[in-house]
């Protein structure tokens, strides 16, 4: 499948620029705001392009910021470039409708017209049921665990 391809570029970029201005954020590791990208993008937008159509695109790196728990502990944040904001909400914006459909009715993250308060009530409804186990399932760590079992098992044959 080729997306690049698809007749709506130009539109999807305008509605992807659109949605991360209106998510407002910090500025990345570069350094340009959000006020400043569109500037920015004109002066960089063609070889950025010309490099996501030759497949040779690298993101740049993500600026690390701590913000402090009311807890008392931390959340580590990684803060892409707007540019890479751009691309990714642009991904986002032409995938989510092709993909979201074979989606889990379950799954309630970064999921369009969903909540987490959507996950609660399913809950509710799950418990009134008479269910009362819950599995949490989060990949980020599950590839974390994948990678420290690998290596504790590189001995096996599988």
């Amino acid at each position: 499948m080729r997306l690049h391809g698809c007749r709506r570029q130009g539109e999807a970029g305008g509605r992807a620029e659109k949605q991360v201005r209106n998510n407002k954020g910090a500025p990345g590791i570069d350094g340009v705001t959000i006020e400043a990208y569109p500037d920015f993008a004109k002066q960089h937008w063609s070889q950025v392009r010309q490099a996501l159509l030759d497949r040779t695109y690298k993101p740049s790196p993500v600026l690390r910021a701590v913000i402090e728990k009311p807890d008392g502990g931390e959340r580590l944040l990684g803060i892409p470039t707007v540019m890479d904001r751009v691309i990714q909400q642009a991904i986002v914006q032409v995938l989510s409708p092709i993909l979201d459909p074979e989606f889990s009715a379950s799954s309630f993250g970064y999921r369009p017209g969903k909540s987490a308060q959507d996950a609660v009530q399913q809950v509710k409804g799950y418990i009134k049921q008479g269910l009362h186990q819950a599995v949490d399932v989060d990949l980020s760590k599950f590839f974390g665990w994948f990678l420290l079992l690998q290596n504790q098992t590189s001995h096996l044959p599988w």
